[in-house]
């Protein structure tokens, strides 16, 4: 049943355990402007209190846009009942494995279940559990704020991050300095982990440029030392990769006799001419390139 309620009604205790996005929050916005909240928030009434559990991006919407009451559907009157229930749905409600693993946190730690208990209530293996309370175990305080609040993706921590947390020679204080030097500063996944590798890998000298804030210089160091080019030489790399694809497509076409229309060769002859007045300083310029790159 759905009922309408007072915001001011809701309990926010579990809103540090979901992810923010920033993003997802303001397309959500514009939704709601226009056509309002199509679906409930959810929670948990226990004694007298709306223990909001689903529903934060609509929630902080709503504050924004002044809407004083949201439509509420209550999960029953059992706090753990209704993280259990949560986390079981997680693949429709969209939960994502550090917010599963911070539910089991708090499940562990306010209301003091092991790993064997919640397994049985999720209907899941005792080393599911295990694994996303290991997950939340590798990140300080530091680092879970920054991805909580949407400031350092969490895809980056889990599949980059996690990698280093395990070398015995990384600590997690260099794990929250980096992560210090990136969040918030809208630094792509790929870019990250291009930064992580350099960072824990790297030279003195590269760690104390991210450290100090210069990430896109860092990150140039880091690319052209991947490739051994620098950006320029691989634009001149690309162009020369397309002339010879479309030298080649051409030769392949050039035959087919079943081109004869006459807008297709009136067409043709234009192009083409234009084509061979370029031909002899391109081959000129063409040759000269091979015979200087050929001497390294």
């Amino acid at each position: 049943m759905v009922d309408h309620v007072e915001m001011s009604s809701l309990d926010l205790r579990y809103e540090d355990c979901r992810l923010r996005s920033p993003k997802t929050e303001k397309e959500l916005l514009t939704s709601i402007l226009e056509r309002g909240i199509r679906d409930p928030l959810q929670g948990v009434d226990v004694q007298g209190q709306r223990i909001l559990l689903d529903g934060f991006k609509r929630y902080r919407c709503a504050k924004k846009l002044h809407l004083g009451m949201v439509p509420y559907t209550s999960l029953g009157n059992d706090e753990v009942c209704g993280i259990i229930d949560l986390i079981r749905i997680s693949n429709v409600k969209g939960l994502d494995i550090l917010e599963q693993a911070r539910l089991i946190t708090e499940l562990k730690r306010v209301h003091h279940m092991g790993n064997s208990e919640i397994a049985v209530m999720l209907e899941k293996s005792r080393s599911w559990v295990s694994m996303r309370s290991g997950i939340f175990g590798d990140m300080t305080p530091y680092v879970r704020q920054q991805i909580f609040s949407g400031h350092f993706p969490a895809y980056a921590f889990m599949y980059t991050l996690r990698r280093f947390i395990r070398m015995n020679t990384v600590k997690k204080s260099d794990i929250d300095t980096f992560v210090r030097s990136i969040a918030g500063k809208h630094v792509s996944i790929r870019d990250i982990d291009i930064l992580a590798n350099g960072y824990f890998k790297g030279s003195d000298e590269l760690r104390e440029q991210i450290r100090t804030g210069h990430i896109s210089f860092g990150l140039k160091q880091l690319k052209m030392a991947s490739t051994g080019m620098s950006d320029r030489e691989k634009r001149l790399i690309t162009t020369l990769e397309i002339v010879l694809r479309y030298m080649q497509r051409f030769i392949s076409q050039s035959n087919d006799g079943r081109m004869i229309s006459n807008h297709f060769m009136a067409q043709a002859n234009l192009l083409s001419g234009r084509v061979i007045r370029q031909l002899d300083a391109f081959s000129r310029g063409l040759r000269s390139f091979h015979d200087r790159t050929g001497q390294t």
